[in-house]
């Protein structure tokens, strides 16, 4: 039995196929050709403009209608649940040791430690560290912000357009790319995997991992601006950046390429480290697993060239942090990919090398101060591991050893009285 097509199916047919293949050829002529080329037509800079003076216009309108209102639109400004003051611990027993007491343990003591145990329950910072921005104008993003009240109809049907434009464009538009980057990256490296070890595969992994990297790029409408680059990491060196978001690896290799150590994934992040180590001697490891910690050297002990490298996200067009502990890779991606964009800054630091007299720890944190000072970003004794694990032993004996030199009278001259 033939099948037949009435005329309006077949319209139908024919204009879903045109409109494919005029989709396919734009994204094909303006924007994974410039990827693979690394050219930019200057497109996304123009839209980021834009998008600030709709912002400042939108701010500008809320901020009118909130005073007309007699309404509070933003949060007062605030540190945290609790005031607390940057006291040390010397100078918090000094104040409840005034009557005199000999360097010796004193009862009232107890109440310096039991006051900052309530205080970090009640007020945690390392929580607080792992939560996204809040800004306090709008983004056009969510109505989620503090004291947010129907202001203007005009603001609320632009934040509808918003909507519109970027789940029924913006979205399916960087879908395809991702699709795109992700699939040509892991089909292309496991071809390149197939070849020998030498200059040929090098030279095709370099290539075809910074035209995937760079059409990734432009599935999440990245801009990044990229300053002191004589300072980009060279052959020999290791390079070093903060973490926020598992894209500051897209980020940082689609301006050059690395050999990257990480911590081993699984699902579609899994599919894609297997595709990525067969082309490039990438490394990847089980942070739980204390053979494949002793397996990764710690590359601030062995006095090699590192090349600190400082990266910061605005928050006003599209939050690039990532809560691994609440969202998936792929939820993560999806809510990246509704944003507005990911717009970033990157420092190349100069290169530092361990001084002399200097131990493996001390590099690290000087390394780490460079580049949070670099950044504006919080310089914290912890790393992120804190979240989901157990305080480290160090953070506990430092404590002691603080209060082990109040009891032997090591700071009693600096506060005895008179």
């Amino acid at each position: 039995m033939e099948s037949y097509l009435f005329p309006f199916d077949s319209l139908i047919c024919m204009l879903l196929g045109i409109s494919f293949t005029v989709w396919f050829t734009l994204l094909l002529v303006f924007i994974i050709v410039p990827a693979i080329f690394g050219v930019s037509f200057g497109i996304r800079r123009l839209y980021m403009e834009s998008l600030v003076k709709l912002f400042e216009w939108a701010t500008l309108r809320m901020e009118r209608g909130a005073k007309e209102k007699n309404q509070h639109l933003y949060k007062p400004y605030s540190n945290g649940i609790i005031a607390k003051e940057p006291v040390s611990l010397e100078q918090e027993v000094q104040e409840m040791r005034r009557g005199g007491a000999e360097p010796e343990f004193d009862m009232s003591d107890i109440f310096y430690f039991c006051r900052r145990g309530v205080e970090s329950i009640v007020d945690d910072e390392v929580t607080k560290r792992f939560t996204a921005e809040e800004l306090e104008s709008w983004n056009l993003l969510t109505r989620s912000n503090y004291n947010f009240h129907h202001i203007s109809t005009r603001l609320t049907a632009l934040w509808g357009v918003g909507v519109l434009i970027r789940y029924g464009f913006l979205l399916p538009l960087r879908v395809t790319l991702a699709f795109t980057g992700v699939g040509l990256l892991v089909v292309l490296t496991s071809i390149v995997g197939l070849f020998p070890n030498g200059r040929m595969k090098n030279y095709l992994s370099d290539k075809v991992h910074l035209m995937c990297y760079r059409i990734c790029i432009r599935a999440l409408t990245a801009i990044i601006t990229y300053h002191d680059s004589e300072n980009k990491p060279k052959n020999g060196g290791i390079c070093v950046a903060n973490h926020t978001s598992p894209i500051d690896v897209i980020i940082l290799a689609s301006d050059g390429c690395y050999a990257m150590v990480g911590q081993v994934h699984g699902g579609l992040m899994g599919v894609i480290q297997r595709a990525m180590v067969k082309a490039c001697p990438h490394i990847w490891f089980e942070r739980s697993e204390v053979k494949d910690r002793h397996l990764v050297i710690n590359f601030f002990e062995i006095g090699c060239t590192v090349y600190p490298v400082a990266i910061k996200y605005d928050p006003r067009f599209g939050d690039a942090f990532w809560n691994s502990s609440k969202f998936g890779m792929v939820n993560y991606l999806l809510h990246m990919m509704s944003s507005w964009a990911i717009v970033c800054s990157v420092w190349y630091l100069p290169p530092m090398s361990r001084m002399e007299g200097e131990d493996a720890v001390q590099f690290a944190n000087r390394v780490k101060a460079a580049i949070a000072r670099k950044g504006g970003l919080a310089d914290l004794l912890w790393d992120g591991g804190l979240k989901r694990g157990k305080v480290k032993e160090v953070f506990k004996e430092e404590q002691q050893k603080l209060y082990s030199k109040v009891l032997v009278g090591t700071f009693i001259s600096s506060w005895q009285p008179l």
